[in-house]
C-alpha cells in the first residue's frame, strides 16, 4: 500500500518544491521508501511513498518504469491475480526483473493498452505516463477501495491519494463547494465525483481518466460495471451457497498472499467469522484480533469473537479500548481530509493502531452487508415493496410528509416513515440518513437541496426489484463513499493495509448477477445466503442472526464530560458555519434520548476539518 501524487501539464514545469512536501505528507501511507520521476520534457512529475507488502526488495521501488523508460507508473494497492497475469504475460514474451505486482501492471498496460484495467483483480489507484503517446492515465479499482483526488485546470492535471498532498501547495484554493456540503450533511458523505473542495474531483470507482499532455484535453470512462441480475426465477439456493463458498474461499486464499505478516479482523459477526473460517481452512493457524470496550458491555463483541477464535484455534488477541479523549477528533479531522459522518472511524482507527503493532496486513469482512442485503434498509424496502402493492402512493406520501414536518430529527421511526413516500416504480433516489432538507435549511444559509448532479450520481435505475436496487445503491454510494473511506484512512494513518475478500471481482459479480433478492433480504430477514453459508462452515451455537455495527457509546460520551465540552466549544464558536440555535436544538434532542449523536459528530468533524486545513466558507456569497 502506498501514497501517490503527481502532476501533468501542457507546459514544461519548473521546480515544484510542494511536490516533495505533498509526497511526505503521505508518509503514513508509505513509510518504507520514497521516490520521484520527472519526464525528460518536464511535463509530467510523479512522487511516491511506499509501504512494502509484496517483493520487499529495492526492485519494488516506485515510480517504476519498463526497461526502455517509455512507460512509468506510480501505484497504490494490491493486484491479487498478479501471479496468474505474470504467467500469461510471460507466455506472451514479457520478462520480469522482480516479483512485484507493480511490474505486472506495467506489462499489462503495454500488452493490452487501456483494456488492461479489465484484467486487474484487486484494489488500486494508479497513474501511468505513456511517453510514446504523450498521455497520462489515472484509474481506480472497481469498488473504490483506494482513493484518488484530482484537479484539472488550465491545461494542468494534479492528483494525489489524499487531499493533504494537494494542500502542500500553499496557493492551492481551498473553498467549500456548497452543493457538496449539502450532500455531506444529508447523506453523511459526498457521492460521485464531487468533493467538498470546489474545483477538486474524486475519480469514481471503476473509472479511468486520460489526460493529453499535448493539448490538455481529458476524458473519463467507466471500464467496469455491476452485472445485471440473470439468475432466473427459481434458482437453486443450495447450489448458490456452495458456489459462494468456493468463490469466497478463492478470494481469501488470494488475499492471504503477502511477504509480511497477515492478521484477521474478527468482530464475531457473520462476515468476519466467515472470512476467519475460510482463512483458517486455506492458511492454517492465523492471528485474529478483536477490539473490546470492557466498560460498555452493550457494544462489546469480544465474547462472540472469542467463541469463533476458540473453535478455529486461532492465535487470538483482544485489544481493549478505553474511552479516548475528544482530541482524537482533531486527529481524525486531519486524516479524513474529506470528512464523512461516521463515528465508527474512531474504533476503526484504534483497532488499526493496535493491529499495526503486530502485522502489516489485515483481512476484514467489509462488503458483506452491501453485497448481500445486510442493512435494515434492505428489509425496509422489501417491506415497502409489499405495502406498495395494496397501498397507493399518495397516502404514503402524505404520511411521509407529516413525519418530516412534525417529528424532530432523531426520533425513532422517523426515517422509516419518511421512506414510505418513495416511489419504487422509478429510480431509487439518494436517502438522507443524517439531516434531511428541513434540518439542513436551518443549519446553514438556505441552499438548493442535494444537487441534481449528486442526485444522478446516487440514483439506481429501476431495472430490478427494490432489494436488488437497494444493495446496488449501497455498493455504489454508502460503501464506496463511507465504509471504504473510513477503512482506508484509519488503517493507512497507521501504515496498515486492510483487505476485503468480499470485494473480489468474482464475488461481486456473483452477488449481483446470480443471487436473487430472496436470498438477500425479505421484510423479516437479511443477508440470507451468508447466514446459510454460516451454517455450513461455522460452529454450532454461532449466533448468525445477531447484527451489531462497529460502534462506540458516543451518545453517552456526548451527554456530559470532556466530549460534551469539546463538541460544544467547537460548534458554539463564533466562526462556526452552523446556526447556534439549530445546534442547541440538536443538543436538546440528544439529552431527550433522540438519535442525533452522528449528526453532532459530523458537524464537529466538519468544523475541525476546515479549520485544520484552512478551508474557506463561501456560504454568504
Amino acid at each position: 500500500m502506498c501514497g501517490i501524487i503527481g502532476i501533468g501539464s501542457t507546459r514544461p514545469l519548473g521546480e515544484l518544491p510542494w511536490m516533495l512536501v505533498g509526497r511526505d505528507a503521505l508518509i503514513h501511507r508509505g513509510p518504507d521508501d520514497a521516490g520521484t520521476y520527472t519526464s525528460d520534457d518536464r511535463r509530467v512529475m510523479f512522487a511516491h511513498r511506499r509501504l512494502a507488502i509484496v517483493d520487499l526488495s529495492p526492485l519494488g521501488h516506485q515510480p517504476m518504469a519498463i526497461a526502455d523508460n517509455s512507460l512509468w507508473l506510480t501505484y497504490n494497492g494490491e493486484i491479487y491475480n498478479h501471479i496468474e497475469l505474470r504467467a500469461e504475460l510471460e507466455a506472451l514474451g514479457h520478462r520480469f526483473r522482480s516479483t512485484s505486482d507493480t511490474e505486472v501492471v506495467l506489462a499489462a498496460y503495454r500488452q493490452w493498452g487501456r483494456d488492461f484495467l479489465t484484467r486487474l483483480d484487486g484494489m488500486f489507484a494508479l497513474a501511468l505516463h505513456d511517453v510514446r503517446e504523450n498521455r497520462m492515465i489515472l484509474a481506480r479499482d472497481r469498488a473504490g477501495e483506494k482513493p484518488l483526488f484530482y484537479r484539472l485546470r488550465d491545461g494542468e492535471l494534479r492528483f494525489a491519494s489524499e487531499l493533504k498532498g494537494l494542500f502542500a501547495d500553499r496557493d492551492f484554493e481551498r473553498v467549500v463547494d456548497p452543493a457538496a456540503l449539502d450532500c455531506y450533511l444529508g447523506l453523511g458523505y459526498v457521492p460521485g465525483n464531487r468533493c467538498l473542495i470546489a474545483g477538486v474531483s474524486k475519480l469514481p470507482a471503476a473509472h479511468a481518466l486520460e489526460f493529453n499532455c499535448a493539448n490538455g484535453t481529458a476524458r473519463t470512462w467507466r471500464y467496469w460495471d455491476l452485472p445485471a441480475y440473470a439468475g432466473g426465477a427459481s434458482p437453486d439456493s443450495q447450489a448458490l451457497v456452495e458456489e459462494l463458498e468456493a468463490l469466497l474461499t478463492g478470494a481469501v486464499r488470494r488475499q492471504l498472499v503477502a511477504d509480511v505478516p497477515v492478521g484477521l479482523l474478527l468482530s464475531g459477526g457473520v462476515d468476519s467469522s466467515l472470512i476467519t473460517a475460510l482463512a483458517v481452512r486455506a492458511g492454517g493457524r492465523l492471528k485474529t484480533y478483536t477490539v473490546g470496550f470492557p466498560e460498555y458491555a452493550d457494544v462489546d463483541e469480544t465474547a462472540h469473537a472469542a467463541f469463533v477464535a476458540n473453535h478455529f484455534a486461532t492465535d487470538h488477541t483482544v485489544l481493549a479500548v478505553d474511552m479516548p479523549q475528544p482530541d482524537i477528533l482533531t486527529k481524525m479531522a486531519y486524516q479524513y481530509d474529506e470528512p464523512i459522518i461516521d463515528s465508527s472511524m474512531i474504533p476503526t482507527y484504534l483497532v488499526s493502531e493496535q493491529i499495526a503493532r503486530h502485522c502489516k496486513v489485515a483481512i476484514g469482512g467489509d462488503g458483506g452487508d452491501e453485497l448481500f442485503g445486510g442493512y435494515y434498509s434492505a428489509s425496509r424496502v422489501a417491506r415497502l415493496e409489499q405495502v406498495s402493492r395494496y397501498t397507493p402512493l399518495w397516502p404514503r406520501r402524505l404520511l411521509a410528509s407529516a413525519a418530516t414536518h412534525l417529528l424532530p430529527t432523531g426520533v425513532r421511526m422517523r426515517s422509516a416513515l419518511r421512506m414510505l413516500g418513495t416511489d419504487l416504480t422509478g429510480d431509487l433516489p439518494p436517502i438522507s440518513i443524517q439531516l434531511d432538507e428541513k434540518a439542513r435549511s436551518g443549519l446553514i444559509e438556505r441552499k438548493p437541496p442535494i444537487s441534481a448532479e449528486a442526485v444522478r450520481a446516487g440514483r439506481v435505475p429501476a431495472e430490478t426489484d427494490a432489494v436488488q436496487r437497494m444493495t446496488r445503491y449501497d455498493f455504489a454510494n454508502y460503501m464506496a463513499e463511507d465504509i471504504l473511506v473510513k477503512v482506508d484512512r484509519a488503517s493507512m494513518l497507521n501504515s496498515l493495509e486492510i483487505r476485503a475478500p468480499f470485494l473480489d471481482r468474482e464475488v461481486i459479480e456473483f452477488a449481483y448477477g446470480r443471487v436473487p433478492s430472496s436470498l438477500k433480504a425479505t421484510p423479516k430477514a437479511r443477508k440470507i445466503i451468508l447466514r446459510q453459508l454460516a451454517k455450513r462452515v461455522l460452529p454450532a451455537g454461532f449466533d448468525a442472526v445477531r447484527k451489531q455495527g462497529f460502534t462506540i457509546p458516543l451518545d453517552r460520551w456526548l451527554r456530559a464530560g470532556p466530549w460534551r465540552a469539546h463538541v460544544e466549544q467547537v460548534l458554539y464558536d463564533p466562526d462556526s458555519a452552523f446556526s447556534r440555535s439549530e445546534v442547541a436544538s440538536l443538543f436538546a434532542g440528544l439529552d431527550k434520548g433522540r438519535q442525533v449523536r452522528e449528526q453532532l459528530f459530523g458537524l464537529t468533524l466538519f468544523e475541525e476539518w476546515r479549520r485544520q486545513h484552512g478551508v474557506e466558507l463561501p456560504l454568504h456569497s
